[in-house]
């Protein structure tokens, strides 16, 4: 016995310095490009300012319902339990405002919070570890300068193994990579500033990138589209078909700068917060910036890629007034809740009125069969604000059955993307409890 129980502490000795050795910190300050919004000789909370609205803080940290920026309580909805986002406002006795600038740039560097347990990759530690320590502080410097908000942190709801912190060590020695952006000397200052909003500051990739069965990132299929809550964010690589490699410069542009490209789409959901929250406000230099980095992403077609009818016949025939005499066979139910509900925005030749966000025809949504998208925006709607413009749809969740969004959905699909849509009932009730 007393051997066994020998052997049990050597292992775990063993195992603990193992651990140590591979996780340990980069403690290499790391130099960021220069950004437009973020000059070095601006002011320090200037700087945090810009940082954290181009790292989409709020986004994750802030409840709709609350309006307590900051204050966390976000739910997490993952395959093994669910994961609330912490109080980041300085309140020393629920949120961090007893955290050290040590502290909280290991937390961003290594995932490692200030009591010494380790953060699940929920947080993009994975991303922010590549932000240099002056970025870092910068941030702090910006949060801890916000009225602080007495908010306590909510319990995950993990059940065993997932819930042991610790062992996140043996996830961290096997699927993170510690250290500083690394800037490529071969490609220009423009492109290393795009790298670096891309990769460190914007973690697109957490979003865009499929994850493994151990929830890290494919990096071999970076950008290639994923899901995640209950919605699709696309593939972003340069592929020209099932990508963004087919649009213009002025489309990227516009549509991360303000959430539309005629003709391309209009974002909801995560990519709309993203938009609202972090993208509008970048400067014009730095938005040109991520997209001369997203040009060079390596092509990928991605899983269920998504080709795209921009011509789509029964949507032709139509007028803005009147659907066309054939409009979408076989889809009466869901045509009559068009009328109903949505021909007056959207109008039956899917260009919109009123607002350009309204615009349908050519949008990856409505070409998609799997209909994630188009079902979460019927069920939870759009609001968000973009340059002093409420960009608003209203959410139909409570007005609607689940057969009722299900025919509605395949509607779109066949009307304005020429497709045979695979929504059911069923899948739209997994969907509400996204």
């Amino acid at each position: 016995m007393k051997r066994a129980l020998g052997w049990l502490v050597a292992l775990v000795v063993v195992v603990a310095a193992l651990l140590f050795f591979l996780n340990r910190g980069d403690a290499s300050p790391g130099q960021a490009p220069v950004l437009a919004g973020a000059p070095a000789d601006a002011p320090q909370l200037a700087r945090g300012e810009y940082l954290t609205k181009a790292a989409d803080c709020f986004a994750c940290h802030t409840m709709p319902t609350t309006g307590k920026p900051f204050a966390g309580g976000i739910p997490f909805v993952l395959p093994f339990g669910t994961i609330y986002s912490s109080n980041i406002t300085a309140d020393p006795d629920t949120g961090i405002g007893k955290w050290t600038d040590d502290q909280f740039v290991r937390a961003l560097h290594e995932g490692i919070r200030a009591d010494g347990e380790r953060l699940y990759p929920a947080f993009p530690y994975t991303s922010y570890t590549q932000l240099s320590r002056d970025d870092v502080l910068a941030i702090k410097a910006y949060l801890f300068s916000l009225p602080k908000v007495s908010a306590p942190n909510k319990p995950n709801a993990l059940g065993f193994p997932f819930d042991q912190r610790w062992a996140m060590g043996f996830w961290n020695a096997a699927f993170f990579k510690q250290g500083r952006f690394e800037g490529d000397a071969s490609k220009t200052a423009q492109w290393n500033q795009g790298a670096y909003l891309a990769t460190a500051l914007g973690h697109c990739a957490e979003c865009h990138t499929p994850r493994n069965l151990a929830f890290a990132l494919e990096k071999s299929k970076d950008l290639a589209g994923a899901s995640l809550q209950g919605w699709r964010a696309y593939n972003i690589s340069a592929d020209p078909v099932h990508g963004v490699g087919g649009w213009s410069d002025a489309e990227l542009a516009s549509y991360l700068s303000s959430g539309h490209a005629d003709g391309r789409g209009s974002a909801g959901g995560p990519m709309g917060e993203a938009i609202a929250n972090s993208l509008q406000y970048l400067r014009p230099e730095d938005t040109a910036a991520l997209v001369a980095y997203l040009r060079t992403v390596p092509p990928q077609e991605g899983k269920d890629p998504i080709a795209i009818d921009a011509k789509a016949p029964w949507a032709l025939a139509s007028s803005a007034a009147a659907p066309g005499s054939t409009t979408a066979e076989g889809h009466a139910q869901g045509l009559k809740l068009f009328a109903a509900a949505c021909a007056s925005c959207h109008q039956w030749n899917g260009q919109g009125q009123q607002t350009p966000y309204a615009g349908l025809l050519g949008t990856r949504g409505v070409n998609d069969p799997d209909g994630s998208n188009v079902v979460q925006m019927i069920l939870q709607g759009v609001h968000m604000r973009v340059h002093d413009r409420d960009v608003y749809m209203p959410a139909f969740a409570s007005a609607y059955t689940d057969t009722e969004v299900a025919s509605l959905a395949n509607y779109v699909i066949a009307q304005f993307g020429n497709k045979e849509g695979r929504v059911t009932p069923d899948a739209v009730a997994a969907q509400r409890k996204q």
